[in-house]
Parts: structure tokens; sequence; C-alpha cells
């Protein structure tokens, strides 16, 4: 019978597992390259990444991606379906490069006019399979100034014919391109969402840091306000604030007030998340010995503790967005957002509004799909980001 090993050393023993859990082959990473490697590893989190920046980069360079102009309206092609994009031809041959078919009025033989629908009353299109279309990518087409600067007419994709056109996305109402106002909508509502958030990070990272550094009577005051705005019914107060905007503003100046009443009850979360943080790190020798140095207290609480939270304001911040693009959506389609000229996902989803319009015109809601996409896009990326911001949890 072998000799069995003594309790004491199994006791030894034991930790190992753990400590290789712990310890990986970077034994001299620094935080943030802990988070970043965890964060590589976290699939979900990558993806939302990748859509984040995809959206990102349509908002940015929307012209570029733009094939027609936003101010192009054509009351022949209102609420034409998107254009059918081939690889096969109609004898059966495959094109490496993607083409599209002319589509043009279908005649009415009785009457020599261009024929409708019944139903909807829209024009009837019929598709031109004897001349197929390629299409070009990085053609000349309308005049912009990207970032308002640089004159070019540069755009991502088109078609060469003049009297043929691609609409990825079908057209709206006022015979829009769909695909061009998404681009443009999603600088708008990515814009709008960036901004409260960023409103959001300042007054709740203000608050909290102070709550938490100080504590005491100031911390529960502070603390007992927190709970009073968070105890508002957020959507109630949306509508009530945005619905007496005087109607005479101009845009701009209904994107500010808008801005300022989505951030005054965003925050809450954030200043909660600071302040436990800035307790936990309040009585640690780095803050203790810049006190020894005769710091002062807003030194201390924005040089030294409030760099400790980003972390957490990161997190926070991934995880607000979704939230604002939502509400902005929500309001903007009852017409208490965004107002024209100015564009967003919401307004274009307007005319989505009753359920005959959905049968007959299905498309028209595709701009729902950005939202979808930025929603879980930044949920990803949010979920991806708290994981991260934990390195040394062995789960």
């Amino acid at each position: 019978i072998g000799r069995s090993k003594p309790m004491a050393q199994e006791v030894l023993d034991a930790p190992l597992a753990v400590e290789e859990t712990l310890v990986t082959s970077g034994k001299n990473e620094s935080y943030w390259q802990l988070v970043w490697r965890r964060f590589r590893r976290s699939k979900p989190a990558v993806l939302g990444a990748i859509l984040v920046i995809i959206l990102l980069t349509l908002a940015i360079f929307a012209e570029f991606f733009a094939p027609y102009p936003l101010d192009k309206y054509n009351s022949q092609i209102s609420l034409t379906p998107p254009t059918p994009i081939h690889f096969i031809d109609a004898e059966g041959r495959f094109h490496l490069r993607p083409f599209i078919y002319k589509m043009s009025e279908k005649i009415d033989p009785a009457t020599g006019q261009p024929a409708y629908d019944p139903v909807t009353f829209l024009t009837i299109f019929e598709m031109d399979e004897s001349n197929p279309i390629p299409i070009q990518f990085f053609v000349h087409g309308w005049e912009y100034k990207l970032f308002g600067l640089i004159p070019t007419d540069r755009h991502f994709f088109g078609v060469d014919d003049p009297e043929a056109a691609i609409y990825i996305l079908g057209t709206d109402q006022y015979g829009s391109d769909l695909w061009s106002k998404a681009c443009e909508a999603g600088r708008i509502s990515l814009s709008l969402s960036l901004f409260v958030t960023f409103i959001s990070v300042v007054i709740g990272s203000m608050v909290g840091v102070i709550s938490g550094y100080y504590g005491g009577w100031i911390d529960n005051a502070i603390q007992r306000f927190v709970e009073f705005v968070s105890a508002f019914p957020q959507l109630a107060l949306w509508l009530s604030l945005v619905a007496i905007i005087p109607r005479t503003w101009d845009s701009f100046q209904v994107f500010l007030v808008i801005s300022f009443i989505f951030a005054l009850l965003s925050w809450t979360t954030l200043a909660r998340e600071v302040r436990s943080k800035v307790l936990s790190l309040r009585q640690t020798d780095f803050v203790l010995a810049a006190k020894e140095m005769g710091a002062s207290d807003s030194r201390i609480m924005f040089i030294h503790l409030l760099p400790n939270t980003l972390s957490h304001i990161i997190v926070i911040l991934t995880l607000t967005i979704p939230g604002i693009i939502l509400a902005e959506a929500f309001l903007s389609f009852l017409g208490l957002g965004i107002q024209r000229p100015l564009i967003s996902w919401g307004l274009l989803m307007q005319d989505a509004q009753n359920l005959r319009t959905l049968g007959e015109t299905p498309w028209i809601m595709f701009p729902a799909l950005f939202i979808i996409v930025a929603v879980l896009g930044f949920n990803l990326l949010g979920d991806g980001l708290r994981d991260a911001a934990d390195p040394y949890s062995i789960v």
C-alpha cells in the first residue's frame, strides 16, 4: 500500500490550482493591459465594439456613404421598394461584381399611362433584365464638403448610369433614399446620446467623488438628493418637459434642451458607483500620503481619486448610451423629440405609425435596424467592459 501524503502537505498544495488560474504569462502587465487582454478574449464584447465602430463610421462619414443628397425629393419614386442586388444575371451567369437592373415605370397597355397598384395607388416598377448595371465603388456623385471643410464628390458606392438608381433600403414618402437618410440620422442620434452621456458623466462623477470623499452629513445629504431624483418616473418626466418646449424654437435649440432634459435623470447611477469606489479608496496609503504632503481636497478628489474610478465610469457610460438612444427614438417617433430639418432614427420612423403602412411598405421600418444594432452594440460593449474592469476575478 502506497504511503499517503500528509494532510498538511495537501493543504499547502491546494492553493496551486488557484494560483495557476490567477497567474498568467503576462506577470508584469499593468491594470489597463490586463483589462485589454480580458476584453479581447470576450467575443461578444469585441462584436459590440465592431458594431459601434461601424455605426460611428457611417455617422461621421455620412455624406461619403450616402449615394444621394438628403434634399433630393422625387414624388414619382416615393415609397419605392429596396433595389434588389444581384450576382447572377437572367441567363444564369455569375458576376463577381454586384449589379442591379434598371427600374422603370410599368406602362398600362390599355391607357398608355404609368400603371398603379389598385390597393396602394403607388407606381408599379419593373426591371429591365436585359441590361445589368454594375455597382461601382468610390464613384463620383453629388458634391459635398467632408467635415464641412474639404470639397469632394467621392462616394463609397453608386452607379454610373444617370438614368438608374440604387436604393438599398428603398425610399420614403418624399422619394428620398432611406439609406442616405439613415446614415445622416445616425449623426444626430449618436451625437445626442454621446452629448447627454457626457453631461451625465460630468455631473455623476463630481457628485459621487464629493459624496464619497467627505462622507458624514455631506454624504447623507447628497445621497438623499440622489434618491429623490431617482424617484421621478423618467419617461413621464421626459414627456412632460419635452412637451412644453416652444414650437418657435429652432432645431438646434430643441437639440440642446432635449439633451439637458435627458441628462437630468441619467447621472444618478454613476454617482452611486463613483461614491462606492471612492469610499473604498479614501483611506488608502496614497490618499493619506497626499494629505500629509499638504494636497488640497480638490486635488485629492480629482487628481488622485477620480482617475481610479475611470473603469467604472467607462462601463456606466457605455451602458447609458443605449437608453438615451431608445428614449430619443421614442420621443421623436411621437413627434416630441428632434424636429426637422434635423433628422434622427426615431424621426425616420414617424411614417410607420399604422398597420396599413407597415403592411404595404414595410421597408420604411429599416431605420429601426440601426437602433437595434446601436443598442445591441453598446450593451455588448458595456457588458464586456464591466467584466474586463475586474481582471483579477477568476470567473
